[in-house]
């Protein structure tokens, strides 16, 4: 059974005409392990200039005490959160959304460090036009600020056989931020280490898959917002720098695959799955082979892996699929009308194109 508490929720000292300014906004980190990390990425984010903001804070399972250095720094200025055990992030994610009530909600990872007006920047495209349904910063390299993160880059986007690709990340080639994507953009899916949502929206479309535990989690969940009808944009004026890898996650490969094909039968119509999901199990065959040339037993296993689990959970990802086509407002024509209509395998892995503005 899982256990949890809720320490600190409540409000103090309310400033009603700064809430009658600003829409609140909380702000959701989940946390393992790891105090240095944690304290550089509460001590940036209480530097942020936007006054009606609040911080929930989810142990998560954690047994190194590295929550006790950052409750004794910013006491009640944390409103934190205790789950017993390890929930994922996905878990721990949930648990504290339960509990929000900011008109929107920020995702934001233990291993990242914002900017002073990452937060304004981002509300205040969200507040102008109500149907943008999520929105991400710029996520640059921590250790290295050139460049972007992985985990995102300046919007993430995806083909039609859902694999995910960024602006700014082609699988493992990231490109150097040279300002190439400073426009404001709309996008598929926003990165999940720094993400604001409207709070309505999640209600409308429910929080992330616990079925996933890890990866791809947030994809997902953008796909169910656009199956609202609501879009999702990047916002490059807003920036946060994001470590990446903080928390190590076992299986990583492997939960990716698989999680990324439920992805697929939970989201798409049966007509995209016939004429989309043949041709991806062909990819994985072709990547199932690519990784066996390159000597990544890891990668290659991690292929049938995924199948295998499909299999003996294809009945509890169909249960979640009728779920999710009962939420449908719009087609597939117009999903696709924002995903790549050629393989980003076959661009990258066999015409050679590396680069997002090559394959998109």
């Amino acid at each position: 059974m899982i256990q949890s508490t809720l320490e600190t929720l409540t409000l103090n000292e309310i400033d009603l005409e700064k809430i009658a300014l600003l829409p609140c906004v909380s702000v959701v980190i989940v946390h393992y392990r790891g105090a240095e990390r944690l304290l550089n990425c509460l001590e940036s984010l209480f530097k942020t200039d936007y006054d009606n903001l609040q911080v929930f804070l989810v142990d998560n399972g954690s047994r190194d005490n590295s929550i006790d250095p950052a409750k004794k720094i910013y006491g009640d200025q944390l409103k934190i959160i205790r789950s017993e055990t390890n929930l994922g992030f996905v878990g721990g994610n949930n648990l504290a959304i339960k509990h929000v009530w900011g008109k929107y909600v920020v995702l934001l990872n233990d291993d990242t460090e914002v900017t002073p007006e990452w937060l304004s920047r981002l509300v205040d495209v969200a507040e102008g036009d109500s149907s943008i349904g999520a929105v991400q910063p710029k996520l640059l390299s921590l250790t290295a600020p050139r460049y972007f993160e992985y985990n995102g880059c300046a919007g993430g986007m995806m083909d039609a056989y859902g694999v995910p690709l960024c602006r700014g990340r082609v699988f493992d080639v990231i490109e150097e931020d040279r300002g190439q994507y400073d426009a404001a953009s709309e996008i598929f899916w926003a990165g999940g280490a720094a993400i604001l949502i409207r709070r309505e929206v999640l209600d409308e479309t429910g929080l992330l898959d616990e079925n996933f535990f890890a990866h791809m989690e947030e994809i997902d969940l953008c796909w169910r917002i656009r199956l609202r009808g609501y879009r999702i944009l990047s916002v490059p004026s807003s920036i946060v720098y994001h470590l990446g890898g903080g928390t190590s996650v076992p299986k990583k490969h492997y939960l990716k695959h698989r999680n990324n094909l439920a992805m697929m039968l939970k989201n798409y119509s049966y007509s995209g799955l016939l004429r989309f999901f043949s041709l991806r199990i062909a990819l994985d065959a072709f990547c199932f082979i690519y990784f066996l040339t390159k000597r990544d037993r890891n990668r290659s296993l991690s292929v049938l892996r995924s199948y295998a689990w499909l299999l003996r959970k294809l009945r509890k990802v169909y249960q979640s699929r009728g779920i999710v086509q009962k939420l449908r407002k719009v087609s597939d024509r117009e999903i696709l009308g924002r995903m790549m209509k050629k393989s980003v395998v076959i661009q990258h892995f066999l015409m050679r194109r590396k680069y997002f503005s090559q394959v998109y």
